[in-house]
């Protein structure tokens, strides 16, 4: 990726005001000095997604979603940093430097140009093929699939032609020599027959990268012949674990989470009914390539995989997988359909949204899965997989989620709540970490500890939310807050930005933003500079919730330090003396706000 430099990027986003931006996406309204709209990132009917002109940022007070006007492209587009730079330099006339390259490195770039170019070329037959006397089977087949031509068209479907080498013909026409064509994998070149085509007779699937370049193929033979399904094979540009059918489109879909399917046709059909969400891996198994791949757009999948054995399987395949990213899984049940083409054709998109809506928990479908293997008429085998069920709950770390999850597994197997509990506790204790279980049995001192963590944390956005909005507090905090007093490890780093932009005269938060180039890191930091505080009103109020709040940054800060420090670090016990004294004054000081 081209290295952009601090300055050129804030070059950039300054150069967009930030209601320009997203009034192009949202119906803004001016209530005060501020924009406020429905949140486009979550379903609600009252506004509380507000923009400000003056900080250059945007803040959802009901889902948290924030940053400034590089974020709401990353987030509202699905598109990466410099995806979303790309466009703003676009927006605003600038041109961004292009990378300079090594030669070697020159060269690999000029040959995926190269590679890119021939696998347009290539699409761009196949679709014409299709819609030429020559494809008419192809053509019967996709009606009889019941697609129409918008989605035919909107997914680039096309036809290889009969004959062996037709579209090895037509690229050395376009002037492609033999080297560059076997690279590309669409075809072969023998020194007895010269080239032939990886796909013949075959209606043709284009597979597009998540910026809508062609990379590969996947090609269903026509009447009788093996593989039925044949794809590309790996080349300079298509890694099929590292890349999803559809997700050049399901990446913009407004609807939640992402459908994971496992053909072309289950995407193109459910994408046909309204659901331009859905994804399929490329002829593999599910990978953590897939799974980092999606996390970048979703937090939530629901796998909608076939009915038979083969779909459970790839299913409890993908679970673990899915999880071990971070995403929360869900399965649909496509009984008593095959996949989800069929499903749509014979039940349509209301009863799917049906079928979505009452989606299986990824733990609970495991379970029953887990049953399959038992004879629960055997009082043994029964025995064998409580077990087994107990082994699962087991993954759980925190005692609250395993508790839910005896709950829900004792009612649907109508085994009594505490034999199954006594049965967990048994088994981890033998594991070794039955300590853990039995530290969490009210899960109280968790809880405390949890909303004491919290409340450090509103303190000290509370502070950077004041220090932005009211500049004139830095003569009143400074002489008792630093930027080293905010323990968490990012408010710190906001922090720093914050004071160092005071000393040199400027307050700029959308600029902290964009040193982050982490979604949800941007996301965090324009949540430092929303905070709010219920029930202050008068001036009094306010300046008794200013003292609180520097008292509850100085006294976390200290309580860290103390807990951290290096005993043999004597200039930072000399400190932390110094701030004990200090916190002790500042009780007994009033402070006075104009």
């Amino acid at each position: 990726m081209p290295y952009y430099s601090d300055e050129l990027v804030e070059e950039v986003r300054s150069a967009n005001d930030i209601v320009d931006v997203i009034s192009g996406y949202v119906r803004l309204q001016k209530k005060g000095r501020d924009y406020f709209g429905l949140c486009p990132f979550h379903n609600e009917r009252s506004p509380s997604f507000s923009v400000s002109q003056g900080k250059q940022m945007y803040y959802c007070f009901g889902c948290g979603a924030g940053g400034n006007a590089l974020t709401f492209l990353m987030q509202y587009e699905n598109a990466t940093f410099q995806e979303a730079l790309e466009i703003l330099a676009q927006k605003a006339g600038i041109d961004l430097p292009k990378q300079e390259l090594s030669g070697k490195e020159r060269q690999e770039a000029d040959r995926r140009a190269r590679l890119l170019e021939i696998n347009k070329v290539a699409a761009k037959y196949f679709y014409a093929q299709l819609r030429m006397e020559q494809g008419q089977r192809g053509m019967e087949y996709f009606a009889n699939r019941g697609l129409s031509p918008e989605i035919m068209k909107k997914f680039g479907l096309g036809y290889s032609n009969k004959f062996s080498d037709d579209l090895y013909q037509y690229l050395r026409k376009q002037g492609y020599e033999d080297g560059i064509l076997k690279d590309s994998g669409l075809v072969t070149i023998e020194e007895s027959r010269g080239g032939r085509d990886k796909f013949w007779n075959r209606v043709m699937f284009p597979i597009m990268d998540v910026n809508h370049r062609v990379i590969g193929f996947g090609g269903r033979v026509m009447g009788e012949g093996e593989p039925k399904y044949l794809n590309s094979p790996e080349t300079k540009i298509f890694d099929k674990s590292r890349n999803l059918y559809g997700l050049n489109i399901a990446r913009s879909s407004r609807r939640p989470g992402i459908l994971l399917c496992e053909g072309y046709m289950d995407v193109i059909a459910l994408h046909q009914a309204g659901f331009d969400n859905a994804v399929a891996s490329l002829g593999t198994s599910f990978t953590q390539g897939h799974a980092s791949l999606l996390k970048r757009y979703t937090k939530e999948v629901y796998c909608t995989f076939d009915s038979d054995g083969a779909g459970t399987k790839a299913a409890l395949r993908a679970i673990p997988i899915l999880k071990d990213a971070g995403i929360s899984v869900k399965i649909i049940s496509m009984e008593p359909y095959k996949d989800p083409d069929e499903f749509i054709r014979n039940q349509g998109a209301k009863s799917y949204q049906e079928r979505i809506n009452n989606a299986k928990n990824s733990f609970m479908f495991e379970i029953e899965a887990l049953e399959r293997e038992f004879d629960l008429q055997d009082p043994e085998s029964k025995t064998l997989f409580y077990n087994a069920i107990a082994e699962k709950i087991l993954q759980f770390e925190e005692e609250l989620e395993r508790d839910n999850y005896i709950e829900a597994v004792a009612k649907l197997y109508q085994i009594g709540y505490e034999n199954l509990r006594k049965l967990v506790m048994h088994l981890g204790t033998r594991a070794g970490f039955g300590r853990e279980v039995r530290s969490l049995k009210s899960g109280i001192n968790e809880n405390k500890k949890k909303a004491k963590e919290d409340g450090i944390k509103q303190s000290q956005r509370l502070m950077l939310t004041w220090l932005i909005e009211m500049p004139e507090l830095f003569e009143v905090v400074t002489p008792y807050i630093q930027p080293e007093d905010f323990t968490e490890e990012l408010y710190q780093k906001a922090a720093k930005e914050v004071f160092a932009q005071y000393e040199n005269g400027e307050l700029n938060p959308a600029k902290i933003i964009s040193m982050f180039t982490d979604e949800e890191q941007q996301s965090e930091i324009a949540g430092l500079f929303h905070a709010k505080l219920l029930n202050v009103e008068t001036k009094t109020e306010r300046e008794k919730a200013l003292k609180e709040t520097i008292i509850k940054v100085k006294e976390s800060s200290i309580s860290f330090r103390s807990h951290h420090l290096d005993p043999s670090d004597l200039e930072g016990l000399q400190k932390l003396v110094a701030d004990k004294k200090r916190l002790q004054e500042l009780l007994g000081v009033r402070f006075t706000l104009e």
